[in-house]
Formats: C-alpha cells, sequence, structure tokens
C-alpha cells in the first residue's frame, strides 16, 4: 500500500514500537539505502547524536536504529526564531534472510550515520563463464 503523507508528517508520526524512559520528542531519521553488488548501505540522518549516543540492533530480521541527544545544551536559552526541532531519533526496517548479521558495521561522521550490511554469498549475483565448444 502506497501512502500519501509527506516527508514532514512521517518525521512527527508518533514512535509506538519504542517504550519511552524520556520525555521529548522522538524523530523518524531521513534515510538512503543503496544497493551494492556486494551489500545494503543505509544512510541515516541524526543531526546532534554522539557515536557513544546511537544504538543498532539487528533481532529477529528487525534492524533498529535508536539515537539520543542531549538536550542539556538548549537549556537556559531563548529561541528569538526556532526552526530546528531537537529529540531523539528512532527507526526500524524489516530486513531479509540473505543478510549477514554477524557482519553488519556502523559507523558515524557528521550526523550521518552509515549501516553497512553485507548479503550472504547465496544472493549475491554471480558471473556465469560461457565456453566454447
Amino acid at each position: 500500500m502506497v501512502s500519501d503523507i509527506t516527508t514532514q508528517e512521517r518525521r512527527e508520526l508518533p514512535v509506538t514500537r519504542a517504550e519511552r524512559t524520556r520525555e521529548g520528542r522522538t524523530y523518524v531519521p531521513n534515510c538512503d539505502i543503496i544497493e551494492r553488488e556486494s551489500e545494503l548501505v543505509i544512510l541515516a540522518d541524526l543531526p546532534g547524536v554522539r557515536a557513544e549516543d546511537v544504538d543498532v540492533n539487528f533481532e529477529r530480521g528487525m534492524l533498529t536504529i535508536q539515537g539520543r541527544v542531549d538536550r542539556s545544551r538548549e537549556s537556559g536559552r531563548t529561541f528569538m526564531h526556532q526552526e530546528y526541532g531537537v529529540g531523539d531519533f528512532y527507526r526500524t526496517f524489516e530486513i531479509g534472510e540473505g543478510i549477514e548479521s554477524s557482519k553488519i558495521e556502523a559507523e558515524l561522521k557528521d550526523g550521518v550515520l552509515t549501516l553497512h550490511l553485507p548479503k550472504s554469498e547465496a544472493i549475491r549475483p554471480r558471473k556465469i563463464a560461457v565456453r566454447t565448444r
């Protein structure tokens, strides 16, 4: 089913899968998924999140990204105009069986989380050599 909600509306959808222990907003980070011959790459925007405040979990085919933002830097400030909201991030993906879950790698640089999900040998494309007789 195709949804007609906008990106902004999706960002503000309530998070229903995670139980929250912290008050405040939780955003759905924008993500890009790139398929390469040997892996899937997920790029997730997590502005304001430090590497030590990111949790990436893979369990029963579900990949979960959770990032916590230090809100203390916003306290005590009075904004004349504010467009950027501060809050935590949460997103899940259902991942097929063709991923080597023990080899998933993650790195965070400049507010972008990059996840490398290596494909198993069974689903990688294979070039077949053609012989002549």
